[in-house]
């Protein structure tokens, strides 16, 4: 642990860095309102936006001028990006940025050094990819966090041997291999995961078919737009113009109020994943849990008075055709994924001649579907309602979803749950390490879900 003086040396760096930056921006033509400011203290996260005063519904807290936004065409590694695009396409579309973000942070001349400089070693990013793996697997069982990271990992690994290594090689003036190492290519991959904003399509409703198959714009990074943390309740949004990004209040701010962005819809798995940090539990209005189709299979499995168990099997084959590998996603106010849902029950509880059928034609006839809205019908309030097949069919998806988050497989009930004594004892909680806090976070809220679910389906 670091000594008084050492951390006060810390805070001390880290305060001449962000005044460094704040006069990069003053003459790069970033204008900050006068009733805001970037601290260090006050904030939920290291750096975050105060309200120096009161603020207005509608007000521009910051302008941020499009030669200040540091992305593959803006860098000085844009000709050669450009050069060999053919050879840099990956199924995350993020090479380009990520190799200029590789010679821009390492380049003392670079334009956005003032910028980069505010993150010297990314000690502060804490994705679970930095996690050991024996970390992700203890804490996160069962959330579907550490499969994710593991899929990242591969990928990012396979990226820069394959695409990325040959490239800085190649162009030995701009990278080179010692420098720019797989380390702080993952590292970088965390920091555009954390801090990258995506430029949102302009709306065509005349060629809705073009746009269904244009690659997403790629992300890129906004100075000041990245100080502001998230949360669920935000107050701010950033605006896309053509000249500049505006930082707006959404809502009435109070002097002493943090200035929040959001980063979307996002549970508390997806922002610890992507972003590094939770939402304290119950606070995340977002937050989801997944339930795959294979549970309802396995559940279906056990219902043997009820179904037709020489077609099961078919039933599953032809429903993870369907589906693929998506899952049944439930939030707080019942399941989002209602269509998805309605087509997995229907399937299961069908008998041999209309299973035949649906085989047959592909599909729902076109009028032989439910006239309900299913997104009432799978809500909070008419999930109780159901069919009680139905009902037995969520209910003990539910329990073996229950079931991942610990190693006995056993499922207690909500008022025996260690985690939910944790969330409850506020000294136990503050003893436990801020990974072990964000973990139980993710794991509580979704567990918390499916205690509800096992509820509503009783």
């Amino acid at each position: 642990m670091a000594t008084e003086p050492k951390r006060a040396k810390i805070v001390e760096e880290r305060q001449e860095s962000l005044n460094i930056f704040l006069q990069w921006c003053g003459q790069i033509g970033l204008e900050l309102s006068e009733k805001v400011c970037v601290s260090l203290e006050g904030t939920v996260a290291e750096y975050g936006m105060l309200a120096k005063e009161d603020i207005d519904e509608g007000e521009v807290l910051f302008t941020v001028p499009r030669k200040a936004i540091l992305h593959q065409e803006s860098s000085k590694v844009s000709g050669v990006l450009d050069k060999e695009k053919s050879t840099l396409d990956s199924s995350s579309g993020w090479v380009r940025l990520l190799l200029a973000l590789l010679h821009e942070y390492t380049s003392p001349q670079s334009l956005w050094r003032p910028y980069l400089s505010l993150w010297n070693d990314f000690g502060k990013l804490d994705h679970p990819m930095f996690w050991s793996k024996e970390e992700r697997d203890t804490l996160l069982k069962g959330t579907g966090i550490p499969e994710a990271v593991n899929t990242d990992l591969e990928k990012i690994h396979k990226e820069y041997s394959d695409i990325v290594l040959p490239l800085i090689t190649k162009y030995s003036e701009y990278w080179s291999p010692d420098i720019h190492t797989l380390d702080l290519y993952t590292k970088l991959v965390a920091f555009v995961m954390a801090y990258s904003f995506q430029e949102p399509d302009e709306d065509d409703d005349d060629d809705d078919n073009e746009e269904e198959d244009k690659a997403p714009n790629p992300p890129m990074m906004v100075p000041m737009a990245d100080m502001l943390n998230h949360i669920a309740n935000h107050n701010a949004n950033l605006e896309f113009t053509t000249e500049s990004l505006k930082m707006v209040s959404i809502r009435p701010i109070c002097k002493g109020e943090e200035v929040f962005n959001t980063y979307g819809q996002m549970a508390n798995w997806q922002l610890l994943h992507m972003y590094g940090f939770t939402e304290p539990f119950p606070s995340n209005s977002n937050d989801t849990v997944d339930i795959t189709v294979r549970s309802f299979y396995t559940a279906a499995k056990d219902i043997k008075t009820d179904f037709e168990l020489s077609h099961l099997d078919d039933k599953w084959r032809l429903l993870n055709q369907m589906e693929g590998n998506n899952a049944i996603i439930f939030g707080n106010q019942g399941c989002l994924t209602d269509t998805a849902l309605n087509t997995v029950l229907k399937v299961f509880c069908m008998s041999q001649e209309e299973f035949l059928d649906f085989k047959e034609n592909e599909g729902w006839e076109e009028d032989d579907d439910d006239d309900d809205d299913t997104a009432l019908v799978f809500s909070n309030e008419g999930l109780p309602k159901l069919k009680i097949i139905w009902k037995k069919l969520i209910h003990d998806a539910a329990r073996l979803t229950l079931s991942c988050y610990t190693d006995s497989n056993e499922v207690v009930e909500r008022k025996d749950d260690p985690d939910r004594m944790l969330i409850e004892d506020k000294e136990a909680l503050a003893k436990l390490s801020s990974r072990q806090q964000r973990a139980l976070h993710v794991r509580y809220g979704q567990k918390s879900i499916l205690y509800k679910l096992l509820e509503l389906t009783n």
